[in-house]
């Protein structure tokens, strides 16, 4: 069978911890787009700092221009960038782009939910499909082919209270009767 692969992390942790500056960015980040944990931030900084980094060697001749193309297409793809960009256009992407990629900004930003925490959830409980299938990855990066074919895979209105009933709880019209007869 082989050995397993080996499991690394794939994003790093900033240097200085406790930067004051960096901290506020990233929790200003990370409230717009509706993260659970500044991890998912990190995550989406290093993935630009490896593009970057691979765009630097086309750029200074290390890499070879084949190597700048798929680069280029595979950011077409996600539609982080337009089809007519070069390598130079790559270099001022910023984290924005990518973490509005995200299945979760996307399920808010189409309106199928009202909030991007909720867009979280829903996502997260199987609500949530791309082309009938369910994915209940938020941090998963859409393709630009699949952003129209996201819908929900189980009928959910979001205007309906999700609070459920017990035999103590009163119904909202009798609430509402109690408190016009009080008011008399």
């Amino acid at each position: 069978m082989g050995a397993p692969k080996k499991l690394r992390k794939t994003y790093e942790k900033p240097g200085f911890m406790w930067e004051k500056q960096r901290i506020d960015e990233e929790h200003k980040i990370q409230e717009r787009f509706g993260l659970k944990t500044l991890k998912e931030v990190w995550i989406a900084a290093s993935e630009l700092r490896r593009i970057r980094r691979r765009v630097r060697e086309v750029l200074s001749g290390k890499a070879t221009p084949e190597v700048g193309r798929q680069i280029v297409a595979r950011l077409v793809k996600y539609n982080v960038v337009s089809s007519g960009a070069v390598l130079d256009d790559l270099l001022i992407i910023n984290i924005d782009a990518i973490l509005g990629r995200r299945l979760q900004s996307l399920v808010a930003n189409k309106g199928l939910a009202k909030s991007t925490k909720q867009a979280r959830q829903l996502i997260t409980h199987g609500f949530i499909a791309i082309n009938g299938n369910r994915v209940t990855a938020p941090g998963y990066l859409v393709p630009g082919d699949e952003e129209n074919k996201i819908t929900y895979y189980k009928p959910f209105k979001i205007e309906t209270p999700l609070v459920t009933k017990t035999e103590n709880a009163k119904a909202p019209e009798a609430v509402a009767v109690e408190v016009k007869e009080e008011t008399k």
